[in-house]
This record gives C-alpha cells, structure tokens and sequence, in this order.
C-alpha cells in the first residue's frame, strides 16, 4: 500500500470460504475454485484527512492488475479497508499451496500451480 513502511508492514494470508469485508460483513464475491484473502495492515485511506490513497471500490476490480495469461489466478478484488487494514481477495483455480515474500518493498502472493509445490 502506498505509504506503508515496507519493513514494519504486517499481513496475513489465508484461505476463506467466502470474501467478508470488514466492518459490514458483505460479501464481496470472487470467481475461482477458492479464496485467498490477503490483509494488509495499512490503510488505503489518509488517516488525516479519510481521502483514499489507493483508486478502488469495494468489490472491484483491482485497478491496474491483469491476470490475462495467469494458469492460477482467476480474480482479484479490493474488498476495502477498515481501521487500518485493506483487504482483497484473490481466486485461484484451487486451494493449492502458497508462500508470501517480502521482496524490494513489495508483498508476494507465490501461488503453486499443482500440489506438488511446483511454481
């Protein structure tokens, strides 16, 4: 997220059975086999002034991100954020093994693309 420490941003990825945004509990669908929800502690708002900082709504597309090509990737979208954390989802053709890198500043959602780990 811009403006987010990159060494002291803290994050959570996981599987869900279904994309919930925060504070309204919406569900905010995603196509694909499953659901990985990532959670960013850092706003996509200026906490100063409420104006957002990231272009997107709530159940959106996420701007600027083309999965055209992708084996794995099937949906991305911005659920929002809420008290300091932004959530999206990203469908995938199936809960298959992940990692999460932190590489120049940048959070990585490594998604394997059989069950035998291979990338």
């Amino acid at each position: 997220m811009p403006g987010a420490p990159a060494a002291d941003l803290g994050y959570s990825v996981r599987y869900v059975d279904r994309l919930l945004q925060d504070g309204s509990g919406r569900h905010i669908p995603v196509a694909g086999g499953a659901v990985l929800e990532v959670r960013v502690a850092a706003p996509a708002y200026d906490p100063e002034t409420g104006e957002p900082t990231y272009p997107a709504r709530a159940g959106s597309l996420l701007p600027g991100v083309n999965l055209t090509g992708y084996r794995t990737f099937r949906d991305a979208r911005y659920a929002g954020s809420f008290e300091g954390e932004t959530q999206i989802g990203l469908g995938v053709r199936s809960r298959l093994p992940f990692r999460v890198l932190r590489l120049d500043g940048h959070l990585v959602i490594d998604v394997a693309h059989n069950w035998t780990g291979s990338r």
